[in-house]
């Protein structure tokens, strides 16, 4: 079963896994098209992604793909746990560049629904942490855009300090006009 939730962000839609537990261990639904419609957004499955982070403390983002191959992705944890964010990329959007952050581990069960037109990334809070996604289109390189995760015009606040980055996502510019 999920269960799902709402927040200030038109679209994002966080959700919580409640698994059946037996005597042979559990059985949750990590996804299910029909429950995220009834929750508020249409969504179809064409990819899934897992990122497998050994180390904590790495951070992964700020990413988001220009339009026309805008990505709208579902996020869980299968092993360790994140500080998910994100950002509302929209400008026409009353909430454009705010952001919210989630706590997401294979414990809390928790996931997000990121809707087009958003900025995603993570920070590992544990070792050994594997994030799926599940994303409703293909990835297209020429359309892959980001901003740094410690830009002044966002004002992320991370628990803690990135340990392990790449040196693109250090990279990134400020946002001015990113579409």
């Amino acid at each position: 079963m999920l269960s799902f939730g709402r927040t200030r962000l038109n679209g994002v839609i966080p959700f919580q896994r409640h698994p059946v537990v037996g005597h042979r261990g559990g059985f949750a639904r990590l996804f299910c098209p029909q429950l995220i419609e009834e929750a508020g957004s249409k969504f179809i499955a064409f990819q899934t992604n897992l990122s497998m982070n050994p180390a904590k403390h790495t951070l992964r983002g700020m990413h988001f793909q220009r339009p026309p191959h805008s990505e709208a992705k579902v996020v869980q944890v299968l092993s360790g746990a994140v500080f998910d964010v994100v950002v509302d990329m929209r400008p026409e959007s009353s909430t454009y560049l705010s952001w919210q952050g989630f706590e997401l581990s294979r414990e809390n069960g928790r996931g997000v629904h990121i809707p087009e037109g958003f900025a995603h990334g993570f920070l590992t809070l544990q070792r050994d942490t594997d994030v799926h996604y599940t994303m409703n289109r293909a990835y297209q390189a020429g359309h892959a855009a980001g901003f740094r995760f410690d830009d002044p015009a966002v004002g992320i606040r991370w628990p803690e300090l990135p340990k392990v980055i790449a040196r693109a996502d250090q990279e990134w510019p400020d946002i001015e006009h990113p579409f």
